[in-house]
Formats: structure tokens, C-alpha cells, sequence
């Protein structure tokens, strides 16, 4: 009889268990939503060409999955930031709003004369969003409040600031719609003449390789490593703790701003009450499917925006519900948590009790 199961941690993952196990439960994940799909009426041909082969493997499909990939990397590497440090950042939607809103101001408002309208935009929203987390970073280390309350708590503040914003000064006086007008076109990210992709996807791939630099190839990554590990460990060992922790928590609150700024200048162009929507799940799914590796963020986020492309495909041409669409993709991301599990666990299932 089996008397328990125990789990051991592996404390070296070869490369070839990793490729397995996501290709076991991305092949897992796409089984269970096809049989969604087929229950709901929608025939094995369509789901093929529609979903996979028009996703990506066509030109159009594939410009708008990256175009969608700006942020989803920009947000991912946001969450992985603030997790090396065991910093628990729930709160990117706050941060990504805030990063929009200072986008739009600088847009809206900014002399239209400057040259450096763009950099300038960029760079306030990254402050906007590292500003907006300043106050649960500083009470997790002075007073040790629960981060995750805190920056959940901020994200309704946010949003509501976009809605008296929206209501107010910035409705758009010509439609009366909760709308802002249009930032100027030099405030804007320029198009790379391919579908609606802009310069914002080049930005994010070269963001995450200096990350990559910064976590894996500095003393700085190993400062990190060391604190998310054990920080009590790291903090008698005389490592600068409190000033990792502060670094990887701001450097995620700027890139989750970063991203507001980059979906106004780059494909909105204009601050409306639905742009930060989503942005907190897909953020944290996209760092846990990446091991919370940068490099490995944008290959998650690519498949993580692909998969909304394709729920978008099946609301408007098959006229599925929200809530089957959601449960397609809530089954194929556990379906890769789950592999993810697997591969960093060992199950025994060895222990066994004679039956008396």
C-alpha cells in the first residue's frame, strides 16, 4: 500500500528533460482545447489552418502576434525582475497604467518642437510605473507589509486615475467618448513596414538581453540569486540585500511602465480604459513559463501572444463565448505549469507499507 508521496526538488535540470516536458504539456494543453473546440462545433480543418497555421505560419498572423509581444515581453521581464528577489509584484496593471498615462501626458502636452519627444515619453512612463511601486517596496522593507495586498490595492487606484482623467480632462471633446485625443505622430514609435509591427519590439528584445547580461553574467545576478534563495542566508553573509531587493523591485515597476508606454506610442495612440487589461496574469504566466530567464521571456511571451491571437480569431469568426475562449487558454498555460512542475520535481513513489 502506498504510504506517501514524497517530491524532491532536481537540482540540475538537463536541457532535454526541459524540452520534453514543454512539449508535453504544450501537446497536452492543445489536445484538451481541441476537444473544447470540436465539443463547441468548430471542425479539426478550421482548427488547424485558423489556429496554428494562420497564427504562425503566415506573414499577417505572425505581425500581429509580435506586435501584441512588445508588451507581453516588456511586463514578463517585469514580474521575473521582482521574483529573483522574491518580491511578489501583483500590481503590474497599476504600473502599466500609470506608464500610459505619463505616455499620453507627454503625447498630449510635451512641446511639439522637441526632438527627443519619443525618448523623453519612454522615459517618463518607465519613472511613472517605478514610481508607482516606490511606496509597497519601501513599506516590505521597513515595515514588512505583504507586497502582494499592496500593489494588488494600487492597481484599483490606477485605475480609477484613468477613469477621472478619461471622464474628465482628456475626453475627447469630438466624440464625448471616455477617450483622450491622439498623441502627436512624433510621439510615436516608428512602424518597421511589417503588418502593425513598430520599433517598440526591437526595444523589449534588447531590454531582455541586457537583463540576460545583467542577472547571469554579473555579480549583481549573483547579489539577486543569492537573496531569492534565502535572504536570511544572504544577509548574514554581508550581501547588499536591501539594495538588490530595492534595484530589481524599481527595474520592474519601470518596465511594467515602460510597457504602458510602449502600446500608447506604438499601436493605441491614445489612452483609453481598457489598455492595461490582463496585463498582471499574463505578466507572472509568462515569467513562470520562462523559468524567469529574460531570454527565455521572449520566447513565452511570442507563444503567450500567439495563443491570444488566436482567441481572438475564434470570438469574431466562430462566434465563441469569452468564457470558452478564457478556458482554452487558462488549459493550455496550466497544461505548461503543470510540465514546468514535472520537470523540476522528482515524484518517488517508493514508499510503501506492508498491509497488516
Amino acid at each position: 500500500m502506498l504510504d506517501r508521496i514524497v517530491l524532491s526538488r532536481r537540482q540540475n535540470i538537463p536541457w532535454h528533460l526541459r524540452s520534453a516536458t514543454f512539449i508535453a504539456g504544450l501537446a497536452l494543453g492543445l489536445g484538451i482545447s481541441c476537444l473544447i473546440l470540436l465539443a463547441a462545433g468548430v471542425s479539426f480543418d478550421d482548427i488547424v489552418d485558423d489556429l496554428i497555421t494562420q497564427v504562425f505560419f503566415t506573414a499577417d498572423g505572425l505581425a500581429q502576434t509580435a506586435t501584441q509581444a512588445a508588451p507581453l515581453i516588456l511586463v514578463g521581464l517585469s514580474s521575473a525582475a521582482s521574483a529573483k528577489v522574491r518580491f511578489w509584484n501583483i500590481g503590474l496593471e497599476g504600473q502599466v497604467w500609470w506608464g500610459a498615462i505619463a505616455a499620453t501626458w507627454i503625447g498630449l502636452d510635451a512641446p511639439g518642437w522637441l526632438p527627443w519627444r519619443l525618448p523623453l515619453l519612454l522615459l517618463i512612463s518607465a519613472a511613472a510605473g517605478a514610481i508607482w511601486i516606490l511606496l509597497p517596496l519601501w513599506l516590505k522593507l521597513r515595515y514588512r507589509v505583504s507586497e502582494v495586498v499592496l500593489t494588488l490595492l494600487l492597481t484599483n487606484v490606477a485605475f480609477l486615475s484613468v477613469q477621472y482623467l478619461l471622464f474628465g480632462r482628456w475626453k475627447d471633446p469630438a466624440t464625448g467618448f471616455p477617450v483622450s485625443p491622439m498623441i502627436d505622430p512624433a510621439a510615436r514609435l516608428a512602424q518597421l513596414g511589417w503588418g502593425s509591427v513598430h520599433a517598440g519590439l526591437i526595444l523589449a528584445a534588447v531590454i531582455a538581453v541586457m537583463l540576460w547580461v545583467l542577472f547571469d553574467r554579473t555579480r549583481f545576478g549573483f547579489y539577486a540569486a543569492a537573496v531569492g534563495l534565502n535572504t536570511d542566508a544572504a544577509l548574514a553573509s554581508g550581501l547588499p540585500v536591501v539594495s538588490a531587493v530595492t534595484c530589481c523591485v524599481l527595474m520592474s515597476g519601470a518596465l511594467s511602465g515602460l510597457a504602458g508606454g510602449v502600446i500608447v506610442a506604438g499601436t493605441e495612440y491614445h489612452l483609453t480604459t481598457f489598455i492595461a487589461d490582463n496585463y498582471t496574469f499574463s505578466g507572472i504566466t509568462i515569467a513562470f513559463l520562462a523559468r524567469f530567464s529574460p531570454l527565455g521571456v521572449v520566447a513565452a511571451a511570442l507563444a503567450v501572444s500567439g495563443m491570444y491571437t488566436a482567441g481572438g480569431t475564434l470570438k469574431v469568426f466562430y462566434s465563441l463565448s469569452e468564457a470558452t475562449v478564457v478556458l482554452i487558454e487558462g488549459v493550455i498555460l496550466m497544461s505548461l505549469l503543470l510540465a514546468r512542475f514535472f520537470s523540476l520535481y522528482r515524484i518517488d513513489l517508493t514508499h510503501w507499507r506492508a498491509v497488516r
